[in-house]
């Protein structure tokens, strides 16, 4: 319903705002986004802190309606990898085999170990950005530009790569190692029916761009953030989603009047 309701409201502002606009754009980009799982608020726990950032694509295709030389609206369709990584020391739930052998009620609620651990989470965002843009000057094919604005995002995969061999460990320090040697830690898990599969954030980029003719390519930085925890449960800690993101594309502008030449001296 979320998703239906979105896709109604970004329609509807799309509708409204093309028949006023000047110019009509569209373009696509990609690149590689830097993102990370940040940690907040009174729900902290072993399991959900000590997270770095990893490495992952972002690509987009979009539609730019300019209303001046100023300003536009861009609505887009974004691919964003999200996620974070641990590697060394960090802590685990506890398995149910391993809680069987203590006492009642006694069982720790994490254990400990060194192995590499990777979230790996992907989402289709539908980001809606007030963008402004300035010429370097009255014939210059070069303009430098800002957008920033709200996205809808929707999980389509998350999966839990770990990987390494380590001894378990019954406290943080690592100077309680459990009985039965090393073990390992190879695995892949899909985890994404213990995540919500909707957020809801801001995204804003710079660029600069190259005009020649109808045509453009550009270069942009920027980055996203996620207001909502994406765990459904509490027992996993809290987490949001944010990302740096570097990306190259290319645009083609359709003119309400043509196609206007420019000449140069």
């Amino acid at each position: 319903m979320k998703k239906f309701i979105l896709i109604l409201v970004a329609g509807s502002v799309l509708g409204s705002t093309s028949a006023n606009a000047q110019d009509f754009v569209i373009g696509a980009r990609g690149g590689i986004c830097i993102p990370n799982l940040s940690a907040g608020g009174s729900n902290e726990n072993p399991l959900n802190t000590g997270y770095s950032s990893r490495f992952a694509g972002d690509g987009s295709v979009f539609a730019e309606f300019r209303f001046s030389e100023l300003f536009s609206l861009q609505a887009m369709i974004e691919y964003s990898g999200q996620g974070g990584k641990k590697d060394g020391f960090q802590a685990l739930t506890t398995p149910s085999v391993l809680a069987a052998m203590y006492p009642p009620g006694q069982a720790p609620a994490y254990l400990y170990a060194n192995y590499k651990s990777e979230a790996k989470l992907n989402y289709l965002m539908i980001p809606i950005l007030a963008k402004f843009g300035w010429d370097l000057g009255p014939r210059s094919p070069l303009r430098i530009y800002v957008d920033a604005g709200p996205f809808a995002g929707f999980l389509m995969s998350a999966k839990q790569v770990t990987s390494g061999q380590s001894e378990l460990y019954s406290d943080a320090a690592g100077q309680q190692p459990l009985p039965g040697g090393s073990q390992s830690f190879n695995s892949t898990d899909d985890i994404k029916s213990q995540l919500n599969t909707f957020n809801f954030g801001i995204e804003g980029n710079v660029g600069l761009k190259y005009r020649f003719g109808t045509s453009a390519i550009f270069i942009e930085g920027g980055g996203n953030y996620g207001f909502l925890n994406i765990q459904k449960g509490s027992a996993n800690g809290s987490n949001n989603t944010g990302a740096a993101t570097a990306n190259v594309g290319y645009s083609y502008t359709f003119r309400e009047h043509g196609v206007k030449k420019e000449t140069k001296k």
